[in-house]
């Protein structure tokens, strides 16, 4: 795998999180522990998106 197809692939993995992140938070019955756990994951696949852009 290529570094960049790598990035492509987290990039989606972070799309994703970010459309359950809405889903959920819309949602009536929503779990904000499981909200706060999908933040933090998008959180840290910014940051490594970021790190592998870098180089």
């Amino acid at each position: 795998m290529t570094l960049s197809s790598h990035v492509q692939e987290l990039k989606k993995k972070h799309q994703n999180l970010s459309e359950s992140v809405e889903m959920m938070q819309r949602s009536p019955a929503k779990d904000d522990l499981e909200i706060a756990k999908l933040k933090k994951q998008k959180l840290m696949l910014k940051e490594t998106i970021k790190k592998l852009s870098a180089n």
